[in-house]
């Protein structure tokens, strides 16, 4: 059914517009007020081990976001909080840490506050496979998914991407940590590891790696999956000042720049745009992952753009 608004009905709305208009503006400079009026000390898992550099992008597009803001900020890695799914348990009761970088499900979601951009541009969810040279898996030619589902993977037991393997049918070992994980691959107790394509060079190299483990060549696994910055779920303003900062960045290219500086040689290494991918469903994909944005995802042929762009 539909009704018409009355005299006194529109009077009302064009009230109420003007000032509703009035308290957006006036919030958006308390924000503004609040955000610049102290140093914001951003406190983060602090590295592995001493000259550890896997997390060195996340740093530095963490950088980037304040910086784009304007604030006063000081960046502390923690002493004391190194792996993730303890960091997010800190993160949740508000201790040690203050942002976690972390590949998003509905759980993460529930408990903390997401900043929702993706932070390698969705490459989270590209997987190569890690094996042990000795195992069949590795010599083995895949001809579609079926051909991997008879062999068994490791990943972490309190990891999305746990559920996810099993939900497309995988048999997957639980390993407490990443250390573990390829202990079980050194130990050839499962057949392969996979490993996102923005981590596993920066594996592969680290010293002291068990050269018997190797990067099966020519296949991966894709599915739709997001790391974000997480925040404690009462930080609002914290979320607020990293987003606009993530959102400035993406506006003025600076996002992307940084992003091709840390990633270019997982594209020329790798050759992520002539592998064969088999793709998965995400069961645990949020409601509100940005999917349709497509500025916020990475898609086949946008790094040879890139290069382009450059010239």
């Amino acid at each position: 059914m539909l009704f018409k608004k009355t005299c006194s009905q529109r009077n009302i709305s064009s009230l109420v517009k003007p000032f509703a208009l009035l308290i957006l503006a006036g919030s958006l400079l308390a924000f503004n007020g609040l955000a610049s009026a102290a140093t914001w000390v951003v406190t983060y898992p602090g590295p592995l081990y001493e000259g550890d550099q896997s997390h060195a992008y996340q740093e530095a597009l963490l950088k980037l976001a304040l910086e784009k803001t304007g604030v006063r900020y000081k960046m502390v890695a923690s002493t004391r909080l190194k792996y993730q799914s303890k960091a997010l348990r800190q993160l949740k009761e508000n201790i040690e840490v203050n942002v976690v970088w972390s590949m998003t499900d509905r759980q993460r979601e529930d408990d903390l506050l997401p900043i929702r951009i993706p932070l390698a541009k969705g490459l989270i969810g590209w997987r190569v496979f890690l094996s042990h040279k000795n195992k069949p898996f590795f010599s083995k030619t895949m001809s579609d998914l079926s051909d991997l589902l008879v062999y068994s993977a490791v990943q972490g037991i309190d990891w999305p991407d746990t559920k996810i393997l099993q939900a497309n049918g995988f048999n997957v070992l639980g390993a407490q940590n990443h250390s573990e994980a390829l202990k079980l691959l050194s130990r050839q107790q499962a057949d392969f590891y996979p490993r996102s394509v923005i981590e596993v060079l920066h594996e592969l190299a680290q010293e002291g790696a068990d050269p018997d483990i190797k990067l099966k060549q020519g296949i991966a696994l894709q599915y739709k999956a997001a790391m974000y910055f997480f925040v404690n779920k009462s930080n609002i303003t914290l979320s607020r000042l990293i987003e606009v900062g993530l959102e400035r960045a993406i506006e003025d290219g600076s996002f992307d720049e940084l992003f091709y500086q840390y990633h270019n040689h997982i594209f020329e290494q790798l050759s992520l745009d002539n592998i064969t991918y088999y793709e998965l469903d995400n069961p645990l994909l949020p409601l509100k992952t940005p999917i349709l944005e497509s500025k916020y995802w990475y898609k086949k042929g946008d790094y040879e753009a890139s290069k382009k762009s450059d010239k």
